[in-house]
């Protein structure tokens, strides 16, 4: 793992390095560019560019406020959508597992559960397709510009919007962990006198949560990196601050790199998160 660790900052080192000499590169060509036809030659060194550029683009006008104020938003943007994307995801994944390992039994019976399920089940089929099979940019605008579009509340409408894409995926990561359980597990739940609903919740639920744990958290981080493309119903979003400030200085090297930074660090964050939760989770299985 150290080695890892070593690995990712010597890339991280690099990018960012990467990223200096090529914004050194821009400013030296245009300072070329506006030199005297006469011959004398502007010499500036590149820090003092560097340092010029960054007092420009977050320190006039107090315009590091509004990024933070951005990633702000980015942060409960992610949170509010991921906790409606667990629920959303527990409920229909609850509905196709439960359909699936009853439809048999419940299919001879032709009780009203049956048909009630099976509703239930098909509506979930069609909200996995849809939400699965369009852009998540184009389930923003509609939900902003058609269902929601007398609302002024664009953090929330753009959490749930997030939040019912996000469910999709979270339900079928669950619905997987639940169907790798093997059968035999519920059948001896079962014998030892659980209903269905005792045994999902004493023998499977805990088993699936271990399973499927590190796969949420890696769709969480891409949630995260998802939320960027909320500044297209007006959001300010940590992209959309970042893009507001290049607009307003003419210079995009600072403003954007600072943005990809800030979302480098913390994916780096909840990366380095999910790889201790797997290894505790490895280690509790020996």
């Amino acid at each position: 793992m150290k080695r890892k660790r070593i690995i990712a900052f010597l890339i991280c080192a690099v990018v960012i390095v990467s990223m200096a000499v090529c914004f050194c590169m821009a400013t030296g060509a245009a300072g070329a560019a506006d030199a005297p036809s006469g011959g004398e030659q502007v010499t500036s060194s590149w820090f003092d560019d560097i340092k010029a550029q960054f007092k420009l683009n977050f320190i006039d006008k107090d315009r590091w406020k509004s990024l933070l104020g951005g990633l702000g938003n980015t942060l409960r943007i992610t949170l509010y959508a991921a906790l409606l994307g667990v629920a959303i995801g527990i409920v229909i994944a609850a509905i196709r597992t439960t359909y699936d390992n009853n439809r048999e039994n419940m299919k001879h019976s032709r009780s009203i559960g049956y048909y009630v399920l099976g509703f239930f089940n098909a509506i979930s089929k069609i909200y996995l397709t849809v939400i699965r099979g369009t852009p998540v940019v184009v389930q923003l605008l509609i939900i902003y510009f058609i269902i929601f579009a007398t609302s002024n509340n664009d953090i929330m409408i753009a959490s749930l919007a997030f939040g019912i894409n996000s469910g999709a995926y979270v339900a079928e990561i669950l619905r997987g962990g639940i169907m790798s359980i093997d059968k035999g597990q519920f059948e001896a739940g079962r014998s030892t006198g659980f209903n269905y609903v005792q045994t999902m919740y004493y023998i499977i639920i805990p088993q699936v949560l271990k399973n499927v744990l590190p796969t949420l958290l890696n769709e969480f981080i891409a949630l995260l990196k998802e939320t960027s493309v909320a500044g297209y119903v007006g959001v300010v979003d940590l992209t959309r601050a970042g893009n507001a400030i290049r607009g307003a200085t003419f210079s995009a090297f600072m403003p954007l790199i600072a943005v990809a930074l800030i979302y480098l660090v913390i994916v780096l964050v909840l990366t380095w998160i999910v790889g201790i939760i797997e290894r505790r989770l490895r280690k509790s299985e020996r």
